[in-house]
């Protein structure tokens, strides 16, 4: 693996870190409000112990997720990049499949999927990337 951000365009980078500052917010915001992410509409009592619990693990994995993006698009190591583009992209399609098994397809499908798509735009952009500098 290289170490060189050369290779990454700024533009990868910067809608990376973005992306970062996005799971960090949600996952600060998922701490102290998680009706902000979670209207009315869904049907969650968040004052309920175990649903609080679970808000908490949510918030937690943007947090993670969050870190993890800031870290390596500030490191801009291509492969490491896209591993955990990837892994975020596994957490949309998750979402995204669990709407629809719950029966509850609304507006907020549109946030998990315009995400996923960026994210797959970003990793096939790594990939070639990664692919242009193998063959030098």
């Amino acid at each position: 693996m290289t170490t060189h951000i050369d290779f990454v365009p700024k533009w990868v980078r910067i809608s990376v870190g973005v992306l970062a500052l996005l799971n960090i917010l949600f996952g600060i915001m998922g701490y102290f409000d998680m009706s902000i992410l979670f209207h009315n509409g869904a049907g969650l009592d968040l004052t309920n112990g175990i649903l609080k619990q679970a808000s908490n693990e949510f918030a937690a994995r943007n947090l993670a997720i969050g870190l993890g993006l800031l870290i390596v698009a500030l490191k801009g190591v291509p492969e490491s990049i896209t591993i955990v583009l990837i892994i975020r992209a596994l957490v949309e399609i998750q979402t995204i499949i669990m709407t629809f098994v719950s029966g509850k397809v609304d507006a907020m499908i549109a946030m998990p999927l315009v995400f996923l798509t960026a994210e797959i735009f970003l990793i096939k952009t790594l990939i070639g990337v990664i692919q242009k500098r193998d063959a030098k």
